[in-house]
């Protein structure tokens, strides 16, 4: 009995000692690595936050890709290919990251196809005309500059790093699509009502669905209990490092970007409230409520189910590729013929 009551407070020691040396990495604003000890919790954190962005970088791919072959030139073309590849590649590198907390490419991606992880409810929406691929690119993924940018410096290390390469080709997919919407705004009537249409469309889930429900609520009981478990994990995110602004902030500071861009643009905002408050310093406009942000999921999820399903049915198709590779790699190094 000894024996085991000394092993048991020498464990519970270490576990302090342990916990003690991960708070202060953290504190200090320095990044934990794979080969650190890291708390249960924080690891479920930080694998379910890179995920769902890796889900969320292949499945993005979807509304832009339908506009690969039905582009206008070859130029918009080459543009558009360039940027739905580097999507994939997004998502590539957040897997990476994700594997080194110790789940596999292929556990993700079943756990995506089964339902028991989600991409981002951004990307269920139609791309209906040429313009959708201006407004993607413009909108979401300005937001996602807004909202990643912080990232670079998030607490695990393998994930700060996909998140610079990651930032980088963000914007300059948010010029392509600025560049893109400039050039229709300069057309013809019927170019310039397309480029606001589609303007009008994705606002919504940009300034929604790209930076999460509201820090604070006004509403039913669901409401309430959805807020509070949501404004405590977000605490506990962001004291951990991993978050560094709320969703709000982060919302806040989209609107002050883009509202500028618009007017040079030529289009307007799908917002009335939109103006500037100099005694804040920031422009108002309205609240992204939770009824707000519930309606936004509503409105794309059959899209969203479309979009999984046409994702499930690719994997599937391309499982003999992934079998041939696999047995390429397991091939002695002296019985494979390179190219």
């Amino acid at each position: 009995m000894t024996t085991e009551a000394g092993s048991t407070a020498a464990a519970a020691d270490d576990v302090k000692q342990r916990d003690e040396y991960f708070d202060a990495l953290v504190a200090a604003g320095e990044c934990v690595e794979p080969r650190d000890w890291l708390p249960d919790g924080y690891r479920r954190m930080v694998l379910r936050q890179i995920a769902q962005h890796a889900h969320s970088e292949i499945i993005g791919m979807q509304p832009e890709g339908s506009w690969l072959t039905r582009a206008p030139s070859l130029h918009r073309k080459a543009a558009l290919l360039a940027k739905v590849q580097d999507e994939a590649g997004h998502g590539l590198y957040l897997y990476a990251a994700a594997e080194t907390l110790g789940v596999t490419r292929a556990e993700l991606l079943d756990a995506l196809h089964n339902g028991h992880q989600r991409s981002s409810d951004t990307f269920n929406q139609p791309a209906l005309t040429w313009a959708d691929t201006g407004a993607i690119a413009w909108l979401t993924d300005g937001a996602a500059v807004i909202n990643q940018a912080p990232l670079c410096r998030t607490s695990y290390g393998p994930y700060a790093r996909a998140m610079q390469r990651v930032c980088q080709e963000e914007t300059f997919h948010v010029r392509q699509g600025y560049d893109l919407l400039w050039s229709l705004c300069r057309g013809t009537r019927e170019q310039q009502e397309m480029a606001q249409d589609a303007v009008d469309r994705w606002w919504l889930p940009a300034v929604a669905l790209m930076f999460g429900p509201p820090d604070t609520v006004e509403g039913g009981d669901g409401d309430t209990r959805a807020a509070a478990l949501g404004a405590a994990v977000s605490r506990r995110s962001m004291a951990w490092g991993i978050k560094r602004h709320t969703n709000d902030e982060l919302r806040q500071r989209f609107i002050d970007n883009v509202v500028p861009q618009a007017e040079r643009l030529g289009v307007t905002l799908p917002d009335p409230a939109i103006r500037w408050n100099e005694e804040r310093g920031h422009y108002d406009f309205t609240p992204v409520t939770w009824q707000v942000y519930r309606t936004a999921v509503a409105a794309g999820a059959q899209c969203g189910r479309q979009r999984l399903a046409h994702r499930v049915a690719a994997h599937e198709a391309g499982a003999w590729v992934r079998a041939a590779a696999d047995a390429y790699a397991a091939r002695p190094v002296t019985e494979r013929q390179e190219p």
